[in-house]
């Protein structure tokens, strides 16, 4: 029996580009079918579409088991904002004759001990997906959060794929016979949000991307160290300022304490004055 690698996906497709969407809105789920894929195969109606057959199959199941008039409105298989369920992923991929299993379950134990031998992991945590997948020999992480796929190390990728199921993500292998090919030069190379880069562009703009977070880290760091500065001086002449009140308080004070004393020795040396003259008025009269 031939490996993933000859079946499929180890040789080289698309004139050696690499298929990476950016995230729109919350389309995740398409970007990461996409990338499995590696072009744009499926639209968000397409999968709406999917999600709909589904919720009706679910619906007719519950009405054979279910007593009375029970029936459920919401989609159990995509929600308002466009985020879609793992079943809709993997409907999608059957079109394709592709299979997505659970990492964690025995069909999948080879893919547990080395997973580089294989083709494409899907990645889900909460309502956000991405595709992990090897192309022309190489792996890539499509995160369509990333400008850029970033590029895996066949080392590296075991470690990851580790650190992600740590992190409480749930992880899918998807096996089968992957597309090898599409026209680029279609009308319908894109869709809006897809675009075709050779390996070394998405490296550069990788590369630019993380030297321009670290710059923008260490302004913020500056910033940070500045801050407290900043507050010693705000607040040095918030110091300053109270010095000056209570220097112009304390005048004040003195100010008004010294008019009472003055008043007082004034209103005191005028009775012995008068006291004085009382006496030498006396005297001369005798």
């Amino acid at each position: 029996m031939s490996s993933n690698a000859e079946v499929g996906g180890g040789g080289a497709s698309n004139g050696g580009l690499l298929y990476h969407e950016v995230q729109e809105s919350k389309l995740c789920a398409v970007h990461c079918v996409n990338t499995v894929l590696q072009g744009p195969f499926f639209s968000e109606f397409d999968l709406a579409a999917l999600a709909s057959d589904l919720d009706r199959t679910e619906r007719q199941m519950m009405l054979g088991s279910v007593t009375g008039d029970f029936l459920p409105e919401l989609s159990h298989n995509v929600s308002l904002d466009g985020d879609f369920s793992i079943q809709v992923l993997q409907k999608a991929l059957e079109v394709w004759d592709l299979q997505v299993i659970p990492l964690d379950s025995p069909a999948a134990e080879p893919a547990q001990i080395d997973p580089e031998k294989e083709n494409a992991f899907i990645c889900h945590l909460q309502d956000h997906w991405f595709c992990i997948r090897k192309v022309n020999s190489e792996w890539y992480n499509f995160d369509s959060l990333y400008p850029a796929p970033e590029h895996l190390s066949k080392f590296y990728l075991s470690a990851y794929l580790d650190s992600l199921k740590d992190s409480g993500w749930s992880i899918f292998l998807v096996r089968g016979n992957f597309p090898k090919e599409w026209s680029v030069a279609s009308s319908e190379a894109s869709n809006g949000f897809g675009q075709w880069l050779l390996p070394e562009d998405a490296e550069r703009i990788t590369k630019s991307c993380s030297i321009a977070s670290r710059t923008q880290k260490g302004i913020g760091q500056q910033q940070q160290l500045s801050e407290p500065f900043m507050q010693y001086d705000d607040t040095q002449m918030l110091f300053d300022d109270e010095d000056e009140d209570l220097k112009a308080a304390i005048a004040a004070s003195l100010m008004e304490s010294s008019q009472p004393a003055a008043t007082t020795a004034a209103s005191e040396t005028q009775p012995g004055s008068s006291e004085n003259e009382n006496k030498i008025s006396e005297e001369m009269k005798e």
